[in-house]
């Protein structure tokens, strides 16, 4: 169904040119809009409609000058019209004059040069010089581009399309003042440019950024996704409205994304803006797309390359690294402080004991183990098992897996700790299922920096996420399939081929069960690497969670 007229409004049966003044130069307009009445009759208004406009337009545009104190409007064209849409309202406004003309009585003095008319059509033809289209409609041309229909710039290929479109309204025009003059008033353009000229749709309404934003994380928490509420990006949507200085997604452009691009390039490296700013709001707007909320993705163009990564060394922690890590992780004992209490958490004491040894067995992501629920925790047949499930906080596939725990993890206690450990989260305090997910993020936080504190964590090494790499490594030495790997680590398969078919827990512990144990004898660890003094308590005594 075709749109409402653009700038036709009816009031009580009478038609109306309308255009909203825009909010910064109501001041010197003096009104919120400009009106100018068509008459009654429907398509007589259509007629006049482009003509009546053109002169709102003009209006609109003395009051631009009076704003900028003489200087050029720089930008984009604020009423842009198509080549036959200035065509087809230069026409109007030529045949609005005419009949002025012919209510005055000096009007019989003028004829139509006929010099002119053969100008027109050499110019139509496409073989008048730049200077001779100006000559001809560069008067009309500035009219229009201060009216804001056009910003093409002079001598252009877009401009030569708007002068000639002009050109053959000029022609169109005389021809109908010919036959009038024989008192035929019935004539119409026959050239297609006029002719077939569509009035512009009603303008798009505004599409709220936001408005999109808080849908499109609707739809991706019903997704089992996004289970934040979209509160890490949402910087992104606020960082772009900030610099559109509007809010409206319809509005967006491509030029206006690059710009946004290249300020946040002054402060964010290329990989963040890449990964996170442009990556965000492709998605949305790919999004709002699909939805029949915006008619195209202004983002899907607009990219920013990364600089290649470099490795100076392996990803994952070496053997050595990783036994004098988890040496001082199981070792572990908090400091007192000068009046002799122990401030750190128990779940953190407890993390910073259990979690590496628990992620160098299972490749699992650290935020995965330091959600890990009480009931997580699992003893089927005389085989534990952890279950990594989105209830707990946060899962990036959004699957639950079950992982099988290393013997050595039982060995030192680890089934023990579980058992007197309180209904609940094993490695942090909370007690609202909705916060599980942020606070498990910060006592992995806490881990790496402690990590790091007591330089446990290498140069150029993620402290947690090597524990993922030298567990694929470890498992390739080992020829252990990469499908089971995967689906202990919560990869998703790479090819079709990989959802075929189950990886068991059986399958996933007898792979488990061929890694080999570290050994990380206790006697062995410094008082300085372990964080405090050693204690010579059994490892499942040592594992015990510190009372409040």
């Amino acid at each position: 169904m075709a749109g409402k007229i653009r700038h036709l409004i009816n009031r009580s049966g009478r038609y109306h040119a309308r255009l909203v003044v825009p909010k910064d130069l109501r001041g010197i307009v003096g009104k919120t809009e400009l009106r100018t009445a068509l008459g009654a009759d429907y398509r007589q208004a259509l007629k006049l409609l482009p003509g009546a406009v053109a002169q709102l337009q003009h209006q609109i545009a003395q009051a631009e000058r009076q704003a900028g104190q003489g200087r050029p409007q720089a930008g984009p064209a604020r009423y842009p019209l198509a080549p036959d849409q200035i065509a087809l309202s230069h026409y109007m406004q030529r045949l609005a004059f005419d009949d002025e003309l012919r209510n005055d009585p000096r009007y019989a003095s003028i004829l139509v040069d006929d010099m002119l008319v053969v100008r027109l059509r050499e110019a139509i033809a496409g073989r008048a010089r730049n200077d001779e289209l100006a000559e001809l409609v560069g008067d009309q041309l500035e009219r229009f581009r201060a009216a804001g229909n056009i910003d093409a710039a002079p001598g252009s290929h877009e401009w030569r399309v708007i002068a000639r479109a002009l050109c053959i309204a000029e022609l169109e025009a005389l021809g109908r003042v010919m036959e009038r003059d024989e008192g035929d008033f019935t004539g119409t353009p026959a050239d297609p440019i006029i002719k077939n000229a569509a009035l512009p749709d009603e303008a798009a309404k505004p599409v709220s950024l936001t408005g999109l934003w808080q849908d499109y994380v609707h739809s991706r928490k019903q997704a089992g996704f996004m289970k934040d509420g979209g509160k890490r990006l949402s910087p992104v949507i606020e960082s772009l409205r900030k610099s559109l200085k509007h809010n409206d997604a319809s509005r967006i452009t491509k030029q206006d994304l690059l710009a946004w691009r290249d300020d946040l390039l002054k402060r964010l490296s290329a990989t963040t803006v890449s990964t996170i700013y442009l990556s965000t709001i492709r998605s949305v707007l790919t999004w709002a797309v699909n939805n029949e909320r915006l008619q195209e993705n202004v983002a899907a163009g607009v990219r920013q390359s990364k600089p290649r990564k470099v490795y100076a060394r392996e990803r994952g922690y070496t053997d050595a690294e990783a036994v004098k890590l988890l040496k001082a992780s199981r070792a572990y004992e908090p400091h007192e402080d000068e009046n002799g209490y122990i401030r750190e958490k128990p779940h953190l004491v407890a993390a910073k004991r259990w979690v590496p040894i628990i992620c160098a067995f299972t490749g699992a992501r650290v935020t995965e183990i330091t959600q890990l629920r009480k009931e997580d925790i699992r003893q089927t047949e005389g085989q534990w098992s952890i279950r990594i499930t989105p209830d707990a906080g946060s899962v990036k596939t959004g699957q639950y897996r079950d992982v099988p725990l290393h013997r050595q993890i039982i060995a030192e206690g680890f089934g023990e700790f579980v058992k007197i450990a309180a209904d609940g989260p094993l490695f942090h305090g909370g007690t609202d299922p909705t916060t599980y997910a942020r606070k498990a993020l910060r006592i992995s936080n806490q881990l790496s920096e402690w990590l790091r504190k007591v330089e446990l964590t290498p140069e150029g090494v993620q402290p947690n996420h090597a524990w993922r790499h030298r567990l694929k490594t470890t498992c390739r030495e080992l020829a252990i399939s990469d499908r089971v790997v995967d689906a202990i680590q919560g990869h998703a398969g790479r090819t079709a081929a990989d959802h075929y078919g189950d990886v068991t827990l059986k399958t996933k512990a007898d792979a488990i069960a061929r890694l080999p144990e570290y050994p990380i004898r206790l006697a062995e660890v410094s008082p300085e690497a372990s964080g405090g003094p050693l204690s010579s308590c059994s490892a499942a005594e040592r594992s015990l969670p510190i009372p409040e």
